[in-house]
């Protein structure tokens, strides 16, 4: 991996219903299986958001994930974030969403599109995730024929979304056949305007130990935590803090207590860097007591410089957008209005909570939170209902307070 530092960042999520070849994939890509955690080893499934990079060269033939040596410079780094597609795992894919900046929807062409093919999609316009790359996955495993009229179901889905111009590039990832072209479109993205000059916001979507069992105490590393810079500035040996922060229960109700702490490292990918501004995904060493961080204990959280986060919240003001169907059903059920005393899920930024609907006026809504957030002013947010013993997406909102 070469030196980062000097060329474009794009974070870019891998979305789409499970087996459909996401994180085999993204190691034809990168390299790197993203399935490290045991148990998504053993189950052959993404369970927690996955990570992998890569850098893109220019060279004489165009683009590639190789340097070849034949004229070729380095052009962009891309950041991988590969979502779980099973249903259960919704809650974590929308974590995902909340920190790329383009997408990659793979759909098998053996299979088509399935219910979590389409909530996936939704989440992503939830998000307000707009450059999408759509990849018709396995066509060696089908026809010629089965695979055009896939192609064609797949035009079908986006037309009239924000991705009816996407690209839709036919590939077997096994054969690696066209996977160039995948490359070439991600190539092509055009990068975000980045905030730096503003207070930094950093999101937190893992946090972890990576201490090996047995590591004398004297060798031991801090705290790390995972996730993307959204705006601002941060480097080695700043001070920042951590919002909830940690919990506790204090008889029947849980409080949460800031985290101050120092950066002692930066990495980005294989790389070491002593600044970071927004761009792709980072991991943190901290001062931190490694026990604090392991198992994704905070992850959801919101880091920052000392007070210049808000102070955390349990209740929250949103206008609501509101789909016209229900996806990720079998049956697509038209979208009932959000009604007093309604609990409700919704992901903010990295972080899940759930909320009782206080007060309706119009497309304004009054939520109590059973989990504290830090609510940041004109933030999106996506907004689940509990239908059938799922939490389904059922449209976005926009934090007013």
């Amino acid at each position: 991996m070469v030196k980062s530092e000097n060329i474009p960042e794009l974070n870019v999520g891998v979305v789409g219903h499970i087996d459909h070849g996401k994180t085999t994939l993204l190691s034809k890509l990168t390299g790197k299986f993203t399935d490290t955690h045991s148990e998504e080893l053993k189950r052959g499934i993404t369970i927690k958001l996955g990570y992998a990079d890569m850098t893109i060269y220019k060279c004489d033939g165009g683009f590639t994930n190789k340097n070849s040596g034949k004229k070729c410079s380095p052009y962009r780094y891309i950041s991988f974030v590969d979502a779980p597609g099973h249903e259960m795992l919704m809650a974590t894919m929308l974590s995902g969403a909340a920190i790329i900046d383009a997408a990659i929807l793979v759909i098998a062409a053996n299979e088509g599109i399935k219910p979590q093919t389409e909530e996936h999609f939704t989440a992503l316009q939830a998000k307000k995730i707009k450059n999408i790359i759509i990849v018709q996955n396995k066509i060696d495993l089908v026809s010629r024929e089965k695979a055009v009229e896939n192609y064609k179901k797949i035009k079908e889905f986006v037309k009239g979304t924000i991705a009816e111009n996407s690209e839709i590039i036919p590939v077997s990832t096994l054969q690696e056949i066209n996977v160039n072209k995948i490359i070439e479109a991600l190539a092509k993205i055009p990068l975000p305007e980045r905030d730096e000059k503003s207070e930094p916001v950093f999101f937190i979507a893992r946090s972890f130990d990576i201490n090996r069992p047995g590591t004398d105490i004297r060798n031991l590393r801090g705290g790390v935590l995972g996730g993307i810079l959204k705006k601002g500035k941060l480097k080695k040996n700043d001070i920042i803090e951590i919002k909830p922060g940690l919990s506790s229960k204090k008889g029947n109700q849980y409080v949460y207590k800031t985290i101050k702490t120092k950066i002692l490292s930066i990495r980005k990918g294989e790389e070491e860097v002593g600044e970071i501004s927004p761009g792709a995904s980072i991991s943190i060493e901290t001062g931190l007591d490694p026990f604090l961080t392991k198992a994704d204990s905070l992850t959801g959280c919101i880091a920052s410089k000392e007070k210049t986060l808000p102070e955390i919240s349990y209740g929250i003001k949103i206008k609501t957008n509101l789909f016209k169907e229900v996806s990720g059903t079998s049956e697509h059920q038209k979208t009932e209005a959000i009604k007093m005393n309604e609990m409700l899920m919704l992901s903010v930024n990295t972080t899940i909570t759930v909320g009782i609907v206080e007060k309706i006026k119009g497309d304004e809504i009054n939520l109590r939170l059973n989990i504290p957030i830090v609510a940041l002013h004109g933030e999106n947010l996506g907004i689940a209902r509990n239908i059938s013993g799922h939490w389904r997406l059922i449209g976005w909102g926009e934090i007013l307070l």
